[in-house]
């Protein structure tokens, strides 16, 4: 944490190497999971509900209590684990505690929001999917921001500002 604080991550090689392999591994995960959702479901509803609620006249299944729950299993794990990881470079730029706020809460918000829509369609109400629809779209949106964020942090060297007070201004740290 030191190096973030410091701002040594935007001269030390080897931890600007860290975080951007970590985040081009971040953007395989973020095109993956894109095409994980369209390969199954659209922006639409009716696409969202036929893929939880099954379709006779294509022969597809309904979703499962079982296999949403081991997906759920899984995915609340590997995401909790993400975002800590992003969200917590997110705290070392030097931007408003509002913006980090919000930069901090979205992401978390918006992955339950994914993971428990396709729960809220297949047992409560087809109604739901649009909420699906939003989470995935909120998601993807704010790991973008994620990514874009700490790589601008790290190669622009702005973090050296940590905690400094810009000109009539708080503490930007």
């Amino acid at each position: 944490m030191r190096f973030v604080i410091t701002g040594e991550w935007s001269r030390n090689r080897l931890l600007q190497t860290i975080v951007a392999l970590y985040c081009l591994y971040v953007a395989g995960l973020w095109l993956t999971n894109a095409l994980l959702y369209f390969n199954k479901m659209g922006l639409t509803p009716a696409s969202v509900v036929e893929y939880y609620l099954g379709s006779e006249e294509k022969f597809l299944p309904a979703r499962s209590y079982q296999g949403l729950l081991e997906v759920s299993h899984f995915h609340l794990f590997a995401m909790g684990m993400l975002l800590l990881v992003l969200t917590h470079l997110v705290l070392f730029v030097p931007l408003s505690g509002r913006v980090k706020a919000w930069l901090v809460a979205l992401p978390f918000l918006s992955a339950l929001l994914e993971e428990g829509a396709g729960w809220l369609v297949r047992f409560v109400s087809p109604g739901f999917a649009l909420f699906k629809i939003a989470g995935f779209l909120l998601l993807q949106g704010s790991l973008a921001a994620l990514v874009g964020i700490s790589l601008w942090a790290v190669f622009s060297g702005s973090q050296r500002h940590y905690g400094t007070r810009p000109p009539g201004g708080t503490p930007v740290g």
